[in-house]
């Protein structure tokens, strides 16, 4: 098949996919790679400004070729936008990208994901496979399999975890392997042959499985980033230089090579996705909750670093990088938000900035520069990378990248 031809679908269907939240970071990077591979795409999203951006050719968040990419597939044809619900009855795929969020407990919140499907099932069809694509708690694929039946629908499941990196996600597509799973052989065949024209390999899986394997790989990143934070706040404490003992310990030794660096670790992911892996242990998941209390109370260590320095109640503090990762526009859960509110209670006044971030309460790097007295390094984002800051500034750089971390 090549790349652009149209794939035609099945004879009940008129469109081949529908993408249930499909003008975010995880929807819209998947429903362009399906237009691109032939597929008739329906993005679907309750958000119209979102939608009229899209429309326009213009992405409405960064993501590497996503722009060349869109505007490609909406001159196709092969991509659609749509505010409400209707084409869903026409399309053989549902993949929605709607997940369990923890709720103030740190447990699963089902109650998004149901009223979706609540708010669809009207266009809902027997012959349709439903594709859950976000992270959800081990079990959610069957407990939406047991809900569609309920109500009378012949609709298969399936869970095909997302697992690609913010921003390059049309590059990973094709790179890495695609994990799928489903109740039945036949199921299986046909998200087989869905994810097979632009995905490199695919991994089978039952979905219980696929469920956990996505859990646990947010999991290990997460707790790896929590184990460099806990040496790194125990170093520091005791006034040591951390850069020096990292690269002390990194160095042409090839058992600490993949020790990251330290930094505030959240985003909308990885911290959530432990939680619910701790909520599915019934809290047995102790590493999980240990890694939680390290990264979350990292702003807190930051703050007192800066309080052994300088007298924080008449100073001003400045906040560099408010996306919670490098060369992200992506604020969600970012950290950066939480060193600010812990600032708030304890400088004079806060100034923050960002090269990306759409924010307006948000100041340019110069002013925050200029009119800060103590400096904080939240996302390192390469903008700030050997950044001269005047040397009567006191910086908190747990990075490590701006003048040699001073």
């Amino acid at each position: 098949m090549r790349h652009h031809d149209t794939i035609r679908p099945v004879s009940s269907f008129s469109r081949n996919v529908c993408v249930i939240g499909g003008g975010g970071h995880v929807g819209l990077p998947l429903a362009l790679t399906l237009a691109n591979a032939g597929y008739r795409t329906v993005v679907y999203d309750t958000n119209r400004a979102v939608l009229d951006r899209i429309g326009s050719g213009a992405m409405p968040f960064m993501e590497t070729g996503g722009e060349a990419l869109l505007r490609s597939v909406l001159a196709s044809g092969r991509l659609e936008l749509e505010s409400k619900p209707d084409p869903i009855a026409d399309c053989e795929f549902l993949v929605i990208i709607i997940g369990t969020p923890v709720d103030e407990h740190l447990n699963p919140n089902l109650t998004t994901i149901r009223r979706v499907l609540d708010e669809c099932r009207q266009w809902l069809r027997d012959g349709q496979v439903l594709i859950l694509r976000s992270t959800v708690v081990p079990g959610m694929t069957e407990h939406i399999q047991r809900y569609l039946a309920s109500h009378g629908l012949r609709i298969s499941v399936g869970f095909c975890p997302e697992r690609v990196a913010q921003g390059k996600s049309l590059e990973e597509f094709t790179t890495l392997p695609q994990i799928i799973s489903a109740f039945d052989e036949e199921t299986m065949r046909r998200i087989r042959a869905l994810f097979a024209p632009f995905t490199s390999e695919l991994i089978e899986l039952e979905p219980r499985e696929a469920e956990m394997a996505k859990l646990m790989t947010n999991a290990w990143r997460y707790i790896q980033f929590a184990t460099v934070n806990q040496f790194y706040t125990l170093a520091t404490a005791e006034g040591l230089d951390f850069a020096r003992i990292l690269h002390a310990c990194r160095h042409n030794y090839p058992r600490m090579s993949g020790m990251p660096s330290p930094g505030l670790t959240a985003g909308p992911c990885l911290m959530k996705d432990t939680m619910q892996l701790a909520a599915f242990s019934r809290d047995g998941f102790v590493l999980g909750h240990a890694a939680m209390m390290v990264n979350e109370g990292l702003p807190a260590h930051l703050v007192t670093l800066a309080k052994r320095r300088i007298d924080l109640g008449a100073a001003s503090a400045g906040i560099l990088g408010m996306a919670f990762k490098a060369g992200s526009d992506d604020p969600r859960d970012s950290l950066s938000y939480k060193l600010r509110k812990l600032l708030l209670l304890e400088a004079r006044s806060v100034l923050c900035t960002d090269p990306y971030v759409r924010d307006g309460s948000l100041a340019p790097l110069d002013r925050v520069v200029a009119e800060s007295d103590v400096l904080f390094v939240a996302t390192p984002h390469p903008e700030y990378r050997g950044l001269q800051i005047p040397k009567e500034k006191v910086v908190v750089d747990v990075w490590n990248i701006v003048e040699g971390g001073r």
